[in-house]
C-alpha cells in the first residue's frame, strides 16, 4: 500500500507550489456529480466512493448516494464504475471500513431482502466472493437512531470502535457524533453521544479516527471556520470517549471558503484524503493532501469573524423532504420583536438576513408538508453568516411530530405561555387540511409513581385538546392518551434523557 500510496501522491505534489503544497483534484475520478465519502482498500488498488445525482444510480439523477469505484491502473485512476446492486439500495449508501484485505467491506445502513425499505437502522458488512459483493447481513447496535437522510463516519482499524453523525438520542443540535465499541464477544455497545466539547447546536459531520484511535477529526459548521463546513480535529483524553480537548480548525492548508467533509487519514496519517467543493468540477471533489511537506512559510491565520454592530446576520440553507430529500419552495417566518418573512427558491435554497442577537421563533411551512417549528437562542451568536438547513415532513398517516416547544408547569396541567405557538401551528395545520385526524399523546419520564405519572400525562394530553377545540378544531378530529413513562425514546438515567422523555407528541391517523 505504501508505494501505491507514494505514486498517488506523485500525481499530485508534481503541481504543488514549491512555497505550499495545494492539494489537488484526482483526474478521472471527479465529475460534474457529487463525490462523497472516499474509502481506500486495504491493499491501496481500489477507491470507493459515494456519488448523488448521477444519472446511472440505482435512483437515477434523484438517489442520495450510491457506492461508486475506481481501480489504480499503475499511473492512474480509471473511469468510475458503479458497485452493483448487492452493496446499492434506495437508500443512502457508504462504505465504512475495509477489513480482510479488502475482502470484507463494512456498510453504513440496514439493508432489506426485498424491495421494501429496511426497517431498521444501523450497519451491515458484505464479503467480496469471485460473483462480486455478497448481500449484505445487518450488524445489530442497541438503540440505534438516526433521524437523518444521510450517515457518515468511520470504523476504526482494529474493527472495534464506530464513530458517526446522525441525528440520535440526545442530539444537541442536527447531526451529532456519536461512537459505539464491539466488545470482545463481538457485541456492539449502546451508542454515546461524544459530548458538548465536540458537538454543537450546529451540525457535526464525517467523523473518522487516526490509526492510533487518539484523534478525531470531523466537519461542522459552527461559527468561526473558512467555509460552509471546516475540518476539525481534538485529542481524545481518556477512555471515556465523552473527554475531548477543544476542537482546532485544521487551517487554511485544508478548509477554504467552501465545504470540506469526509476527512480521513491513511499511511499512519501521513496522507489524508477528503472532499471539498472548492475549485470543483461539479459539488464535491476528492482531494489529497501529505502533510510531511513542509514550507518555508507560515500557515495562514484562521479567519476573524467580524464582530455584529448595527448590521444584520445572514441564515441561509435549503429546506427538503425528510423522507425523500428532495428541495422544496417553503416560507419562512422569523419572529422576534421584529417579524422577517422570507421564502425559499424552488430549489429549496433560502437566505434570511435578520437582526442578530435575539431569539427567534422560526415557522416554516410549505404545502403538503407539517410546519416546522424551533427555537432560535442567537443571543451569544457574533458571526455574520449562519447555516441552517430544515426537513419538513410530509402530511401523510403515520407522520409523527414531537410538539417540542409545549411546555407545562411542573407536576401539573397547565399550560405554559410559550406552548401557544406551536399550538396554534397545530390548528393552522388541522384548519387547511380538514380531513386530517390526529391522535396525541403524552409522556413522562420514568421516575416517581407509575399511576401518578400515567395520570399527569393523560391530565396534559387533554389540556392540550382542550386548548385545540377551544380554537375551533372539531372534538372528534383529536384524540388522546397518556402513556406516563412506558413509551420512552432516551434511555440512561440521566437529565437528559429524562428530559427527552417528557414530551407531547400527535400522530396523524387520517388525512
Amino acid at each position: 500500500m505504501k508505494n501505491i500510496l507514494f505514486s498517488f501522491l506523485l500525481l499530485v505534489t508534481a503541481c504543488a507550489n514549491a512555497q505550499r503544497f495545494t492539494p489537488k483534484a484526482l483526474a478521472r475520478i471527479n465529475s460534474t456529480y457529487d463525490e462523497q465519502n472516499p474509502v481506500l482498500s486495504a491493499d491501496g488498488n481500489l477507491l470507493y466512493f459515494t456519488v448523488a445525482g448521477h444519472p446511472q444510480n440505482i435512483e437515477g439523477k434523484r438517489a442520495v448516494g450510491d457506492i461508486w469505484y475506481s481501480r489504480w491502473e499503475g499511473s492512474q485512476w480509471s473511469v468510475p464504475i458503479h458497485a452493483g446492486t448487492a452493496i446499492n439500495s434506495k437508500d443512502y449508501n457508504a462504505i465504512a471500513a475495509f477489513f480482510n484485505d479488502g475482502a470484507k467491506a463494512y456498510l453504513f445502513n440496514h439493508y432489506s431482502l426485498s424491495s421494501e425499505p429496511a426497517t431498521s437502522q444501523g450497519i451491515s458488512f458484505s464479503r467480496k466472493t469471485l460473483e462480486g459483493w455478497s448481500a449484505p447481513e445487518n450488524i445489530t447496535i442497541p438503540y440505534f437512531l438516526n433521524k437523518s437522510l444521510l450517515i457518515s463516519g468511520q470504523l476504526s482499524e482494529d474493527g472495534n470502535v464506530l464513530v458517526y453523525s446522525a441525528e440520535g438520542y440526545g442530539t444537541k443540535g442536527v447531526e451529532d457524533i456519536y461512537v459505539s465499541i464491539k466488545d470482545a464477544n463481538g457485541v456492539w455497545s449502546e451508542p454515546k453521544n461524544m459530548g458538548s466539547t465536540i458537538n454543537t447546536s450546529f451540525q457535526e459531520l464525517c467523523p473518522s479516527l487516526s490509526w492510533d484511535k487518539s484523534t478525531l477529526y470531523f466537519s461542522s459548521n459552527k461559527p468561526g471556520g473558512f467555509g460552509s463546513f471546516d475540518i476539525y480535529t481534538s485529542k481524545r483524553l481518556d477512555e471515556s470517549w465523552t473527554n475531548w480537548s477543544a476542537p482546532q480548525n485544521m487551517g487554511a492548508t485544508v478548509n477554504t471558503d467552501g465545504r470540506e467533509l469526509y476527512f480521513k487519514s491513511l499511511d499512519h496519517d501521513q496522507v489524508k484524503i477528503y472532499t471539498s467543493t472548492t475549485n470543483s468540477d461539479g459539488y464535491g471533489d476528492i482531494k489529497l493532501y501529505d502533510e510531511t511537506i513542509k514550507t518555508d512559510q507560515p500557515e495562514p491565520p484562521l479567519p476573524i469573524q467580524p464582530s455584529i454592530d448595527n448590521g444584520l446576520m445572514v441564515l441561509s440553507g435549503v429546506v427538503s423532504d425528510s423522507k425523500s430529500g428532495i428541495l422544496i419552495a417553503a416560507s419562512l417566518q422569523f419572529k422576534a420583536d421584529t417579524t422577517y418573512n422570507f421564502s425559499s427558491d424552488n430549489k429549496g435554497v433560502y437566505r434570511a438576513p435578520i437582526k442578530p442577537l435575539k431569539v427567534y421563533s422560526l415557522k416554516v411551512e410549505a404545502s403538503g408538508y407539517i410546519p416546522y417549528l424551533e427555537k432560535l437562542d442567537l443571543t451569544q451568536i457574533t458571526v455574520k453568516e449562519i447555516a441552517l438547513n430544515i426537513k419538513l415532513q410530509p402530511i401523510e398517516v403515520g407522520a409523527k411530530v414531537n410538539l417540542k416547544s409545549v411546555l407545562f408547569k411542573v407536576s401539573e396541567t397547565k399550560l405554559l405561555p410559550e406552548s401557544y405557538d406551536e399550538l396554534n401551528a397545530v390548528v393552522d395545520l388541522l384548519k387547511a387540511n380538514p380531513k386530517i385526524e390526529i391522535e396525541l399523546s403524552g409522556h413522562t419520564d420514568s421516575r416517581g409513581d407509575a399511576k401518578l405519572n400515567l395520570k399527569l400525562s393523560q391530565g396534559r394530553v387533554d389540556k392540550v385538546k382542550e386548548y385545540l377545540v377551544g380554537k375551533g378544531i372539531k372534538s372528534k378530529r383529536v384524540q388522546g392518551k397518556g402513556y406516563g413513562g412506558q413509551k420512552p425514546i432516551a434511555t440512561g438515567d440521566t437529565e437528559e434523557s429524562r428530559k427527552l422523555n417528557r414530551r407531547v407528541e400527535f400522530t396523524i391517523v387520517k388525512d
